[in-house]
């Protein structure tokens, strides 16, 4: 450690050789007599000055100039800072243990759970519920209303559109064939999750897929391609329906009304798009409708 006292008449500059050993995990500090250092007796201002003029004289660089004035402000204004830390800003619905990166984005009457992370350039729309332990991002889009419940994971390349379910402990991936020593982060495969899709607990999902709108994962699946609107099961999805869309005759339609008479809605299927359709102008026996509840 070493001192100068400018106060002093002699012997301003000091050496303090101390020394610190740890036993049993505890410091223990050793100190030592100071020892002088020589300095030559001369005006610091009157020097100063005088390697100013000798500069400007040889057109040389100084020891020191303003960039370092610049750079000794800036480490003392950090320190500064350091000493009286700003309370970190508290959002409606956000656990305090919830760490958010820069540049994130969140929307109105989202809430957030314990110990939850949001990483940078992540955007998360409104009226979402998150739950806890998920780690969302970078760089990924998750729309209104999305319920992601605890210790799940959404990684680069995964987007959720609106309505989206993602069930405990579910899985998405990002890479296909991941490797400890081989960094392949350029070799993303994007996941796209459509509006109103439900992944069960604990599915995984391979990348590079697509999961229709309204699609179902059941609880334990593994989805290795696309899937259109449909639902999955077991160890390997395999479609068993389409969108609960099923082949329905008027009479089937009414007798399912006379059965849970709050069903007022009904949807036809045709190729990948689902839309309303009014049950009054369903015909023939194999018309392919749904009715929601």
């Amino acid at each position: 450690m070493a001192v100068l006292d400018d106060l002093e008449p002699e012997h301003k500059l000091r050496l303090y050789p101390h020394s610190i050993d740890w036993k049993n995990h505890a410091p223990v500090p050793h100190k030592a007599d100071a020892q002088t250092v020589a300095l030559e007796w001369i005006e610091p201002l009157r020097a100063e000055c005088q390697h100013f003029l000798d500069c400007i004289g040889t057109r040389t660089m100084p020891r020191t100039d303003g960039r370092e004035g610049l750079r000794v402000l800036e480490v003392l204004r950090r320190c500064e800072a350091a000493l009286h830390p700003s309370a970190p800003v508290k959002l409606p619905g956000v656990h305090e243990t919830v760490a958010i990166d820069e540049d994130v984005t969140i929307g109105e009457g989202t809430t957030i759970w314990h110990v939850s992370h949001l990483l940078r350039n992540t955007r998360i729309g409104k009226n979402c519920r998150i739950g806890q332990n998920v780690v969302i991002g970078p760089n990924v889009t998750v729309g209104d209303s999305v319920k992601i419940q605890n210790n799940v994971s959404v990684y680069e390349g995964v987007t959720l559109e609106d309505h989206v379910f993602c069930g405990p402990s579910m899985v998405f991936t990002n890479v296909v064939n991941p490797r400890s020593e081989i960094r392949r982060m350029h070799e993303l495969r994007p996941t796209l999750v459509r509006r109103g899709a439900t992944l069960g607990a604990n599915c995984t999902i391979l990348c590079g897929v697509t999961i229709g709108q309204y699609a179902f994962v059941g609880a334990g699946a593994v989805v290795l391609d696309d899937r259109a609107a449909v639902w999955t099961r077991g160890r390997k999805s395999c479609a068993i329906g389409r969108l609960d869309v099923r082949v329905w005759s008027s009479d089937q339609i009414r007798e399912w009304r006379r059965h849970v008479p709050e069903c007022r809605r009904a949807y036809v299927k045709l190729g990948r798009e689902v839309t309303p359709h009014e049950p009054s102008s369903v015909v023939g026996s194999a018309s392919t409708v749904r009715t929601a509840a």
